[in-house]
C-alpha cells in the first residue's frame, strides 16, 4: 500500500455522501490509527456524546499497526464505493 494510494482514498473519502454512523467511525478510526497510531489522548467527558464515540472507536484500534491500518481503510472505502 503506497502513502499515494492511502492519500488518494482518503481525498475521495472526504467528497462521497456521508455513511452510516458506523461506517464513519470506523473510517475516522482506522484513518487515526494509519496517520497518529494507537489513540494517544484522554477519553472525552460522558456529555460529549460524539466525542467518545470517535475516541472508543480509535481507541479500539490500539495495537494495530499503520500499514494495516492503510489497507483496511482502503479495504473499507472500496467496500462504501469510493
Amino acid at each position: 500500500m503506497s502513502a499515494a494510494d492511502f492519500q488518494a482514498t482518503a481525498d475521495k473519502v472526504r467528497t462521497m455522501s456521508p455513511p452510516s454512523q458506523e461506517d464513519q467511525l470506523e473510517l475516522y478510526s482506522l484513518y487515526k490509527q494509519a496517520t497518529v497510531g494507537d489513540c494517544n489522548t484522554a477519553a472525552p467527558g460522558a456529555l460529549d456524546v460524539k466525542g467518545k464515540a470517535k475516541w472508543s472507536a480509535w481507541n479500539g484500534k490500539k495495537g494495530m499497526s499503520q500499514d494495516d491500518a492503510k489497507q483496511k481503510y482502503v479495504t473499507k472505502a472500496k467496500s462504501l464505493g469510493v
